[in-house]
């Protein structure tokens, strides 16, 4: 979920290993994923590739080192935290927009879906065919604010609800944002020889203006509406296309994916003891279409209180189970398409004691009906293999938040250079 899907993305790690379990990380908290952990832009990077990263970092930004350009990106522009204004590019009141290393202060006004396009399509026309192209591409869509240029909002008239409205045109805006890049590819020549791969990173959040129907609840929960994402892959070294790849995978699995499809070999891996990483490399399973080798995986481990977006998870074969506090809201929404005012009248938020919960995921995966009275031995096993992984947690990277951050001290910018 959120910052901690771009940490398995980038490491290949389960976020509870490396600290970044818990909650959003803040702008002003000294922390960031810790530098030992290799990230897979220096990997690729290792296998020859030109490297570049246009978009959201949200990876930490308290000292240099822990930036893009630090950690295997030739080139980077974007921003570091989360929620910035998609028009003027600030977060409460102040800049966070970077051109590499320098304060990026001449774009106010440009929706960021434009210029980071644009950027990409940049890259490509200026890229040396003769080296292979890596380009990390987080568009700020759709994530709050909920901000989209008029045009776009006016492609849905028949969209009662404003916030509903608004987010089906920032879905057009990133549509055509993404059109751009996969022409300028074609007109560079290589689109044919291309691997893309385009994935969410958490389930999306009911309040402000997403909806995960029919699944359960939502960002923030470590329900399946809030875990579970959508992914496709498209191009080169794919043998079985038009095609669903159904095996079980985790954000930690990408890492060691992609870098099979480079042509590398990841770092060794296995689920069940701790080694290099924790992630899966599927890709000759994605790209013949093959069973997946992943068994099991944690959805987090989080014992920091309050452990505001959910305490234990994991999933073992077809069943899930839930230890304490799965995070909120928790409960079943519909598209409120027809009315003009907030999205959501009620959210639901969990109340109660640690609860255990278990579920079947593939016979339900709306997660409505709770198994842990009648399987008492599989709730046993499943709570066996989390005490094994708990064994292997680092506490929560979530120091308090640092006067030494304020903006006004690096010139009304969000900048590095304070821990």
């Amino acid at each position: 979920m959120i910052y901690r899907s771009r940490t398995a993305f980038m490491s290949g790690m389960f976020p509870f290993k490396v600290g970044m379990q818990h909650a959003v990380l803040i702008d002003s908290q000294a922390s960031c994923v810790p530098l030992n952990y290799t990230f897979l832009p220096q990997e690729l990077k290792k296998l020859g590739y030109a490297t570049h990263m246009v978009g959201k970092w949200h990876l930490g930004f308290c000292k240099w080192e822990c930036t893009p350009t630090y950690r295997g990106f030739d080139t980077f522009f974007g921003y570091y935290a989360a929620e910035e204004d998609y028009f003027n590019h600030s977060k409460g009141a102040y800049l966070d927009y970077r051109d590499n290393e320098l304060p990026a202060w001449n774009y106010k006004g440009e929706y960021s879906a434009y210029t980071f396009a644009q950027k990409a399509v940049d890259i490509i026309h200026q890229h040396d065919v003769s080296q292979p192209l890596f380009m990390y591409l987080p568009y700020q869509n759709v994530h709050a604010p909920i901000e989209v240029p008029e045009k776009y909002y006016n492609m849905y008239p028949h969209v009662i609800n404003r916030g509903r409205r608004t987010f089906s045109g920032m879905v057009s805006a990133l549509d055509e944002a993404v059109g751009n890049v996969t022409k300028a590819l074609k007109e560079k020549g290589l689109f044919e020889n291309t691997l893309i791969l385009f994935t969410t990173d958490n389930g999306g959040p009911l309040e402000n203006d997403a909806n995960n129907w029919p699944l359960r609840g939502g960002k923030h929960t470590i329900w399946e509406g809030g875990t579970r994402g959508t992914s496709f892959m498209y191009g080169t070294g794919l043998k079985k296309t038009k095609t669903t790849y159904n095996g079980m995978m985790h954000a930690v699995d990408w890492n060691p994916t992609l870098v099979s499809a480079a042509g590398g070999t990841p770092a060794k891996s296995n689920p069940v003891v701790e080694t290099t990483i924790d992630g899966i490399t599927h890709w000759e399973s994605i790209r013949n279409g093959l069973p997946s080798s992943r068994t099991e995986f944690i959805y987090n481990l989080d014992d920091f209180e309050p452990a505001t977006e959910g305490h234990a998870g994991i999933r073992v074969g077809d069943y899930k189970l839930i230890l304490g506090y799965p995070g909120g809201p928790d409960g079943w929404y519909k598209p409120k398409n027809s009315t003009p005012g907030d999205i959501y009248d009620n959210i639901i938020y969990y109340k109660g004691d640690s609860p255990v919960r278990l579920y079947n995921i593939r016979e339900d995966p709306t997660e409505h009906n709770d198994l842990a009275a009648q399987m008492p031995d599989i709730v046993d096993k499943l709570r066996a293999r989390i005490d094994d992984y708990r064994k292997q947690m680092v506490p929560a990277l979530f120091p308090p938040p640092d006067p030494a951050s304020f903006p006004k001290n690096f010139g009304n910018v969000w900048s590095p250079g304070w821990c």
